[in-house]
């Protein structure tokens, strides 16, 4: 299937935790804004919850997260994407824009500085110890199958950079891919927003309110 953008554009995320989304389109945000973005928020007890049931839902978040570790993209269920997509609802996340070449996988080079920014953020101490999800998105141009299929792949780039060109543990970083099931705009499901790579920060200490 042939995509019709000559430029794939993604976006990483979409703001604070908690917060107003924001984005930083045309511009390439400083590894200190991502890391600012993606630093773990004090968990908040549930009004809900007693402190006993709020500390086994943080027990068992943490304990899917860490199946997660090590699995292929492909590998995650559907059940599990969804589950990863409510538990990523709560936690940190940043909006950055990175193009892919057409019709491909490749990080276009007027990005890279984009994605070098983001390695040098998710290398920092201060997030040590965190898992980060990377789930690719895409806009409905094009079949259901090639837009997950793409989502995925994408996903697995910035991963694959990530790790080989800063280090990251592999086992840290998380990717799976939506296609076209989760627009950012779902009343405009073609407009190029929907095309994105979502980072977000799976510290399991977070709560939200």
């Amino acid at each position: 299937m042939t995509r019709f953008n000559g430029f794939s554009i993604l976006t990483i995320g979409a703001a604070l935790s908690m917060t107003a989304g924001v984005a930083f389109a045309g511009e390439t945000v400083s590894a200190d804004k991502i890391l600012n973005a993606l630093k773990p928020t004090s968990a908040t007890r549930s009004l809900s919850m007693g402190p006993q049931a709020n500390t086994a839902a943080q027990a068992k978040e943490a304990n899917f997260v860490d199946t997660l570790r090590n699995r292929k993209t492909r590998s995650l269920s559907i059940g599990e994407r969804q589950e990863i997509a409510e538990l990523a609802a709560t936690k940190p996340k940043i909006d950055l824009e990175i193009r892919f070449d057409y019709n491909s996988a490749d990080i276009s080079k007027s990005s890279m500085s984009a994605v070098q920014e983001l390695g040098k953020a998710l290398s920092d101490a201060s997030l040590k110890g965190s898992t980060f999800v990377v789930a690719g998105h895409t806009d409905a141009v094009g079949s259901d199958g090639y837009n997950q299929d793409l989502s995925e792949r994408r996903a697995d780039t910035i991963k694959k950079f990530l790790t080989e060109q800063y280090g990251l543990n592999a086992s840290d970083l998380v990717t799976v891919g939506y296609g076209e099931t989760r627009p950012k705009d779902p009343n405009a499901p073609m407009d190029p927003v929907n095309r994105r790579v979502q980072v977000v920060n799976m510290d399991t200490k977070t709560a939200s309110k």
